[in-house]
């Protein structure tokens, strides 16, 4: 079942992991999971999905109808495999290994209920692109950028579907003109800040397919630490029954 440099990790309620060096995640991973805010009877997609943290987070509870997961490189989409045959969850979730800006024919497009994506933060070109090439993947815009996983997104939502994404800050302004460039409009934001001091460092943006425009909803800002220490309340019911740290994405 396991590869060298493999391991399982717990994400509660029974679930296990498969991750790797290459292959892991972060809390802004389990905050998009939670802030998706799946549903029984949804048809989901996350795409960019790693090793397939958000699909197996959300089969702890409430577990949508069925989950696609696409991921490029075939070593994440493999163990996503392994990981679903371990949990017993392979009619639910399935690992598509491909590119998001090619799945025409390979899922249906005007399908689904929801989509997600955590997707590269920083633009190509951007800070020094030293990592190794499944690190650099995951953290520039090398491979895919933010206005393909709206894109993507877009042709695989059936009308009012929902589109779910986190990134940096300062790339809100190019997130929503995006998602209304391609007939996603922007409904709720919420903003992530590591304590109640600092500046926010993350956002989390939900957007309804063919939705009429206006009315986007500006939740609370989540505060990820108390100031004196530890997480903060909402952090833990978030987090759940899964309670150790992550690496990187």
């Amino acid at each position: 079942m396991l590869k060298s440099s493999e391991h399982f990790e717990p994400l509660g309620s029974g679930i296990e992991i498969i991750v790797s060096n290459d292959f892991h995640f972060t809390t802004d991973t389990i905050l998009l999971a939670d802030f998706a805010n799946h549903k029984k009877t949804d048809k989901a997609v996350d795409l960019c999905t790693g090793c397939g943290t958000i699909p197996m987070l959300w089969m702890r509870k409430n577990a949508p109808s069925e989950v696609y997961a696409v991921e490029i490189f075939h070593e994440g989409a493999d163990m996503l495999r392994r990981t679903a045959e371990h949990n017993g969850v392979s009619h639910i979730v399935k690992p598509v290994c491909a590119d998001i800006k090619e799945l025409k024919g390979m899922l249906p497009f005007g399908y689904f209920d929801l989509v997600t994506c955590n997707p590269p933060y920083k633009l190509s070109g951007g800070g020094i692109e030293s990592e190794e090439h499944h690190e650099l993947v995951a953290r520039h815009e090398n491979m895919c950028n933010l206005e393909d996983v709206i894109s993507a997104g877009s042709k695989l939502l059936q009308f009012s579907g929902r589109l779910c994404i986190c990134q940096r800050p300062e790339r809100l302004t190019d997130a929503m003109e995006l998602m209304r460039k391609y007939d996603v409009e922007p409904k709720r934001l919420r903003f992530v800040q590591g304590k109640s001091h600092k500046a926010p460092k993350l956002f989390l943006l939900e957007g309804k397919r063919g939705s009429r425009k206006g009315n986007l909803v500006v939740l609370p800002t989540l505060i990820v630490e108390r100031d004196e220490g530890g997480f903060t309340q909402e952090m833990n019911e978030i987090y759940g029954t899964y309670k150790e740290g992550a690496g990187s994405k």
